[in-house]
């Protein structure tokens, strides 16, 4: 068995068990005492201004309209899809390609809505470096948090895409450093967020080259998931959650400065000495929220999806073909009224 394959196996056996143990808990859709139903809904690893879009829906009242008490909770993308599955929590904003390496591995889980409409990783590299495309990391070292999740994905993807060799990259786990190990020049190149690391050092008045993955091959990244049995016997609430999230969406791109302080209020670390760095972050953000022209707002691109998984069958990132119309619908997105 190869290295990435073992890899990924262990990050989804060791902290999945870990999410099992600890996570679990209501929130599977219970009656509250004024009426609503409370409900859970899964984001990243910690709070951030780039969950704008919920917090919006929450402040504005859009859950409250449509019956809901939302519970926002963190961890890690990969134990909340378990519990998904296992029907512990109803929903998590999960990426494209981590719902397609779940249904490769027997999860019942379905991708119901597109939040962002471009995959949100890039390669980066001080402008000094002279980097004029992925490949030229050829012969260098380039700095991934480790082999798992979105950036180890957008590498392979680079990898698929630009046909760099990898053989002749030494590739360094460097955790979630990547900002200051290419600031000091401890790789040559990383691969973080758009609107992370790229972000702040070029507000330390740093030069980046920057290349997007999506430039290279446009993977489907973050949208609302649920399972195979909500879809069955709740499809009212999901119905419902995908329009107040795209609600949510609709009205941060519409009004950012007034999404942007209310992201604030649930996130207050991010402000004072850190909302410039935040505003910044927010505003790299959005652009990668907006849909391209021709595509409405929630809708997946069934296409995207059959390219994504053909990458990682043919990266061996998945054993055998999974078939992506049961993987991802716009059912919802079109009950919602988007």
């Amino acid at each position: 068995m190869s290295t990435r394959r073992i890899s990924i196996i262990r990050i989804w056996g060791l902290l999945g068990l870990i999410a099992l143990l600890v996570l679990t808990g209501c929130g599977r859709g219970t009656p509250t005492r004024t009426g609503t139903e409370h409900v859970v809904l899964a984001l990243g690893y910690i709070p951030s201004v780039q969950f704008a879009p919920f917090y919006v829906a929450q402040d504005k009242g859009f859950f409250a309209e449509e019956g809901l008490e939302v519970e926002f909770r963190h961890g890690f993308e990969t134990d909340f899809l378990k519990l998904v599955a296992a029907g512990e929590i109803p929903f998590v904003v999960a990426s494209g390609e981590e719902v397609i390496l779940g249904r490769s591995r027997g999860l019942p889980v379905t991708y119901v809505a597109q939040w962002y409409t471009r995959f949100p990783v890039a390669m980066f590299a001080l402008a000094e470096k002279g980097f004029t495309s992925p490949k030229d990391i050829e012969g260098k070292t380039l700095g991934i948090p480790g082999p798992f999740g979105a950036t180890y994905i957008g590498w392979k993807a680079l990898v698929y895409a630009v046909g760099i060799d990898e053989d002749r990259v030494k590739v360094e786990s460097i955790g979630f450093t990547q900002a200051a190990a290419v600031s000091e020049g401890k790789v040559d190149a990383a691969m973080d967020y758009i609107a992370n690391g790229p972000v702040r050092l070029r507000l330390a008045g740093q030069e980046v080259t920057l290349f997007p993955v999506s430039d290279y091959i446009d993977l489907p990244s973050n949208g609302l998931v649920t399972s195979d049995k909500m879809i069955r016997e709740r499809p009212d609430l999901v119905t419902r959650m995908t329009r107040a999230m795209l609600r949510g969406i609709r009205y941060t791109l519409d009004h950012p400065d007034e999404a942007f302080h209310m992201a604030l209020r649930h996130v207050p670390e991010a402000g004072g000495e850190q909302e410039k760095v935040s505003r910044a972050v927010f505003d790299a953000s959005l652009p990668l929220w907006t849909p391209p022209p021709g595509r409405k707002l929630g809708h997946s691109d069934p296409e995207q999806w059959e390219r994504a998984e053909q990458f990682l069958r043919e990266m061996g990132l998945i054993e055998t073909h999974v078939d992506v119309t049961g993987v991802m619908t716009n059912d919802f997105v079109k009950r919602a009224g988007f």
